[in-house]
């Protein structure tokens, strides 16, 4: 009878061990994901069954747990050493946990070599690689076609004197021509992101290690912020009031219901715009005068391996089966996401074509959120141009502040 009763317990620590299910001896292996809820399935589910039918060995236990309450329940169970045996992470995560050794080193894994170039410093810390990668994702510009065709624009823009134009048509149709709902900072953040990704990083494509080393300053965001406050002084948004709207309920649902031609926000939300009916463009904000801006990528998701798992080989082997190509395609394209691998496919809709297109001929720049646009640079980010939207400041003001607030302190 004690046994019985110690072999569940053991079951509900979330530190997989070998146990009982159904007929025969199966590992039980837990998983934890802020992706793979109702609100945001991303097929996750069927991967997840693919994986079992695949390994009709191991017993997979996958729990969802919103990306709010997260870290915090994910770091109480590391210090208390219970926690699931793979957990999702991101770059920020990699760097603290992986640095407080809670993360297994994955450096051996068949799948590391094939991660491209460009995301292997958000997966790695100390030259040791803690997590792999799931998704590259857009953060950029959406357009609303119907709303465009009403306007007399028959695509979307991919300069930025087309954009303008775009802009005021929409503007003398009476539809509102640009929304950039920023009530908790995070829109005007990605916005100057998008820009910056053209203007500054063409042709200064290692600002962040150079800013990082001391050897570049935020003066050459100037165009970028100029570009960004162009959009209110030529009545296309109006920032005070978009400081009064939530970014992320009601801007997105504002934007699928067609209240506006052009929006900001993650391709993520390309799935359900489309479910919605919504015939929309997820493209590169067009910020040159030519055709070949810059993508504005972030790396997403990732999977990592708990160091005290009692079950490393079929964590392993979970996370190698999400960095095969095959079995990935469901995710990225539930996320309209491009695939973190050189060998891997990334999918490529109607919608998303343009954007894709920019990240496969190499114009794309990725955020730096494992260096000073951290959790913490952003919220930086986010305060400097919230204030400069107020007028509480100039551009030379924001410039200042973000090379003195965002400048490494080791």
């Amino acid at each position: 009878m004690g046994a019985v009763v110690a072999l569940s317990a053991l079951l509900m620590t979330g530190c997989a061990s070998t146990g009982t299910s159904g007929t025969g001896d199966k590992t039980v292996l837990k998983v934890y994901g802020w992706k793979g809820g109702d609100a945001e399935p991303a097929n996750v589910k069927e991967i997840n069954a693919a994986f079992e039918k695949a390994n009709p060995d191991i017993s997979l236990q996958y729990e969802f747990i919103p990306s709010a309450a997260y870290p915090q329940r994910v770091q109480s169970e590391l210090l208390a050493g219970n926690t699931a045996d793979v957990i999702m992470t991101d770059s920020a995560k990699v760097q603290d946990w992986g640095s407080s050794g809670y993360l297994e080193d994955l450096s051996s894994q068949p799948w590391v070599g094939d991660v491209r170039k460009e995301i292997k410093p958000f997966v790695e810390n100390d030259s040791k690689t803690y997590a792999m990668p799931m998704e590259v994702i857009g953060i950029s510009l959406f357009a609303n076609n119907a709303l465009l065709q009403k306007a007399g624009i028959t695509s979307p823009p991919a300069t930025w004197p087309e954009f303008e134009t775009a802009l005021q048509k929409a503007k003398d149709a009476g539809i509102t021509p640009l929304s950039l709902p920023n009530k908790g900072g995070w829109t005007g953040d990605a916005a100057i992101n998008a820009i910056a990704a053209s203007l500054v990083y063409k042709d200064h494509p290692t600002f962040d290690a150079d800013f990082v080393q001391g050897k570049a300053s935020f003066s050459a965001w100037k165009s970028s912020l100029q570009q960004l406050m162009d959009l209110q002084s030529k009545g296309f948004v109006d920032f005070k009031s978009e400081l009064g709207v939530d970014e992320w309920s009601t801007g997105i649902s504002d934007f699928q219901a067609g209240k506006s031609a052009f929006y900001v926000q993650g391709a993520w939300n390309q799935s359900s715009f489309t479910k919605a009916g919504l015939d929309s463009s997820f493209i590169p904000w067009p910020a040159t005068s030519n055709a070949d801006s810059n993508a504005n990528l972030f790396v997403g998701t990732m999977f990592s391996v708990n160091a005290k798992s009692k079950a490393k080989s079929p964590a392993e082997k979970y996370v190698q089966f999400w960095s095969e190509s095959k079995n990935a395609s469901p995710y990225l394209e539930a996320e309209n996401a491009v695939s973190p691998f050189t060998s891997g496919e990334s999918p490529s809709g109607p919608a998303t074509k343009t954007f894709t297109a920019a990240v496969n001929e190499g114009r794309f720049r990725i955020l730096p959120s494992n260096t000073w646009a951290d959790a913490a640079g952003e919220k930086t980010l986010q305060e400097q141009i919230q204030a400069l939207w107020l007028g509480q400041q100039s551009i030379d003001q924001t410039v200042k502040n973000l090379d003195e607030k965002l400048k490494p302190t080791k």
